[in-house]
């Protein structure tokens, strides 16, 4: 009997009812409009899950630095995908971080990839290449990869993985096995645009083997002449493919127990994934973001069935190939070995939640769908009316469900709570939400999510942080370091829990405690400016200044525009008296974030340090702008406008500290002041002043001889010049007690005055005007 390559035998006979009646183009247009009309809620989706490391977090998007760190530097983005970060570098500085930009761009990719499915199938004379490849297009299995951004990997991929393929086709004369014509720039064309793919993804390291199953399917054997053009493919595919795991290993995290699987366990979890996937691209139901992990005992028989099942369905199609053809053989084979680097075998960061995603199969699954379009296609071949309507009924069931399907994407929380209701076991959707919910201030609805994900995964270091960090923001301090730790016991080089660790000693004034934590962090995250930033204020607090300030530095270093690293070295220099550096920083924080309170009240702070007042008089004035309360703002600007000589507005300022602080000395000793000195006889008010320089000197005890200078000057205001007299040579004697020269000029011209019968005046004498920082 006559070997046959199966189904290829049949495809004049079977063209696509829809091809017999439009053109090409029109064909080709009608899968890019399904696709754009299926995925229309994706239009008005936002970023999810990791899209902040891919788009939105990631620094290497905005300079032309980024872009070559991109290409020449491991561990400059998540994964070494350099063609695929450069699409997002491009569309940064097209159109920022709208992110209906980057949907659209995954959309037009998904369309672009299907029609060259189909022209790939078309190539190969396959019955059915049209419904295979709008059934690729439209499959919600698919959504994943299409609604979700940091899924450009897939579908850039597939659209440089089916072009190189059309293109080797073409090289090696498929179809047409009688003519022996290579053209060598279609080998080239398809070398490097194999090797886009994989600067895609790496999974398209499969294709060389694709295409050695493709002419094994068309000729029924191998020669020499057949694979020896295809192992420069297999060596750049094995070379990206090494480095692809040892990025996921080294860079990425994917290592340790939750990745630590026997052989034998390896081939239960690539069994039962196999039909798992099998299953989902018949009866597409209940897909969700994250499966549950199923368990993996060699001990429980049954889940041997599932890779055994599998040899036997392929061990079925190749006995009975001379019945069946060799196609239904090549079409398994085909999304087996697609599958392979996703199936257990290699370790990614994904399986430490789940053995299945959906963006997993987004390739293989052309192997089924082939065949089951193929099968379709050939069984109503003499009915083309009912053909015609069952495959526009499946076409219009599978759009239908890849549109709600995509609604599920259309931002993260949507997302998590979508995946909780079918797969209510997902720790990871609960610490996501999670973590979304605090971010909103939802914190008791956080700390259920967090505290389900600690019952559901009682062994997962992220559950208990992001628990121990809700529970310390909730001000249960003490159960929030108990997290923390168990968390550290979990996973010791865990960086984020040292970190927030430390920074929880640092707030109970346990400073040098928390300086072994930072460090332990930094092992882990040598380039972290956030624990270099944390570690200074560590050290800065705990009295080693020096280091301390080699740390800001190096936080500033790594981040320039990291505005809390540069106000914490502003106060570090300030708190050294080196004002013109101080300034520096502060100024830099302003620049960056203009809206940083803090740093405009002690930039205003230094320079008013500086004898700037008019100069901190703006900045002053703009941190208060921001947080009308902020009483040292007040109280700076109120020293301002004394030391300008606008004593009205001064005093309104000091008023308003008392109504914020009523129990502030110095505020009370400068109004005091003015009240009792100011050169304006409006401002002037000596009944005031005694009242307020009385409750300076009463909140210091009566031995504050500064204090005791501005009550002499408001008895002498209000013409008591006895009580000034007495009070100033009690200050004398205490500013003689305490060695105080500068003071006891003061009262020796206070007491001269007095004497005198004239109060004083500003100008003839001084007070001391005292500033104040922010020390956040």
């Amino acid at each position: 009997m006559k070997r046959t390559a199966g189904l290829a035998n049949k495809t004049r006979t079977s063209a696509s009812p829809w091809q017999s009646l439009f053109p090409e183009w029109i064909c080709g247009l009608v899968l890019v409009v399904a696709v754009i009309l299926a995925y229309q809620p994706v239009w008005h989706a936002g970023f999810i899950w990791d899209d902040d490391a891919y788009v939105t977090n990631n620094v290497t998007l905005r300079t032309m630095d980024g872009l070559r760190r991109i290409w020449f530097e491991l561990g400059a983005v998540p994964q070494y995908y350099p063609l695929v970060h450069t699409t997002f570098w491009l569309e940064y500085h097209l159109w920022g971080l709208n992110p209906l930009g980057y949907h659209l761009v995954n959309v037009l990719l998904q369309g672009v990839g299907a029609i060259l499915l189909w022209r790939t199938l078309k190539r190969l004379q396959l019955p059915g290449a049209w419904l295979a490849a709008a059934v690729f297009a439209l499959h919600p299995v698919q959504v994943e990869s299409v609604a979700w951004i940091t899924e450009r990997k897939n579908v850039l991929s597939a659209v440089c993985y089916f072009t190189a393929a059309l293109a080797y086709l073409r090289f090696a004369g498929l179809p047409d096995l009688s003519s022996n014509r290579r053209r060598w720039y279609y080998y080239a064309g398809a070398l490097g645009l194999f090797v886009a793919a994989l600067l895609s993804k790496t999974v398209t390291c499969s294709l060389p083997a694709a295409l050695l199953l493709v002419i094994w399917w068309k000729k029924g054997r191998l020669c020499r002449n057949d694979i020896f053009p295809l192992l420069p493919f297999f060596a750049v595919g094995v070379g990206l493919g090494l480095l692809t795991a040892w990025v996921e290993k080294h860079h990425v995290g994917a290592h340790g127990s939750e990745w630590s699987f026997t052989v034998a366990q390896r081939f239960l979890i690539a069994g039962h994934a196999l039909w798992f996937y099998a299953t989902k691209l018949i009866w597409p139901v209940d897909l969700t973001f994250n499966y549950p992990r199923w368990n993996i005992e060699r001990g429980m028989w049954w889940q041997w069935l599932f890779p055994l099942g599998a040899v036997a369905v392929a061990g079925i199609f190749w006995v009975r190939r001379s019945q069946f053809g060799r196609g239904p053989l090549t079409a398994v084979l085909f999304f087996a070995g697609t599958l392979l680097p996703a199936l257990g075998f290699i370790n990614v960061y994904p399986m430490r939640y789940s053995f299945v995603a959906d963006h997993f199969q987004y390739l293989a699954s052309v192997g089924l769908i082939t065949l089951a379009a193929a099968g379709i296609s050939l069984a109503m071949a003499g009915r083309p009316v009912l053909r015609m309507i069952f495959c526009g009924v499946l076409l219009l069931t599978l759009g239908t469900l890849t549109w709600r399907q995509s609604r599920m994407y259309s931002d993260s929380e949507t997302l998590w709570r979508a995946t909780i209701v079918r797969n209510p076991g997902s720790s990871l959707a609960h610490i996501d939400l999670g973590v979304i919910l605090e971010a909103q201030g939802h914190l008791d609805d956080a700390l259920l999510h967090f505290e389900k994900a600690v019952e559901l995964r009682p062994d997962e270091a992220d559950a208990h942080y992001n628990l121990g960090e809700a529970l310390v923001r909730k001000g249960r301090t003490e159960d929030g370091l108990v997290q923390y730790r168990k968390a550290l016991e979990i996973q010791p080089d865990f960086p984020d829990t040292q970190n927030n660790l430390a920074g929880v000693l640092v707030q109970k004034g346990k400073a040098d405690e928390s300086i072994a934590f930072y460090k332990l962090a930094l092992k882990s995250e040598p380039y972290s400016a956030s624990i270099h930033n944390n570690l200074g204020y560590a050290l800065v607090q705990s009295g080693h200044w020096d280091e301390g300030v080699v740390h800001y530095q190096k936080a500033v270093e790594l981040q320039p525009r990291f505005a809390e690293a540069h106000y914490n070295l502003g106060n570090a220099f300030l708190q050294k008296g080196r004002l013109v550096e101080a300034v520096v920083q502060f100024q830099t924080v302003v620049e960056i974030q203009p809206g940083y309170p803090s740093a405009q009240n002690n930039l205003g702070y230094t320079l008013l340090q500086q004898n700037r007042p008019a100069e901190a008089i703006a900045h002053l004035r703009k941190a208060l702008e921001v947080n009308p309360d902020d009483a040292m703002a007040h109280y700076n600007l109120g020293n301002a406008f004394t030391l300008t000589g606008r004593d009205h507005e001064a005093v309104l300022q000091y008023e308003r500290v008392l109504e914020l602080q009523p129990n502030f000395p110095d505020i009370w000793n400068n109004l005091a002041w003015i009240l009792a000195t100011s050169s304006e006889s409006s401002v002037r008010d000596g009944t005031k002043a005694i009242e307020s320089a009385q409750k300076a000197s009463q909140m210091a005890g009566g031995r504050n001889s500064a204090y005791l200078s501005t009550l002499s000057a408001a008895y002498a205001e209000a013409g008591k010049f006895t009580e000034a007299i007495t009070t100033a040579q009690q200050g004398l004697k205490l500013a003689e007690e305490e060695g105080n020269v500068s003071l006891i000029n003061i009262f020796q011209q206070q007491l001269k005055l007095y004497q005198a019968g004239l109060p004083i005046r500003s100008g003839r004498t001084t007070n001391n005007v005292v500033p104040s920082q922010d020390r956040e």
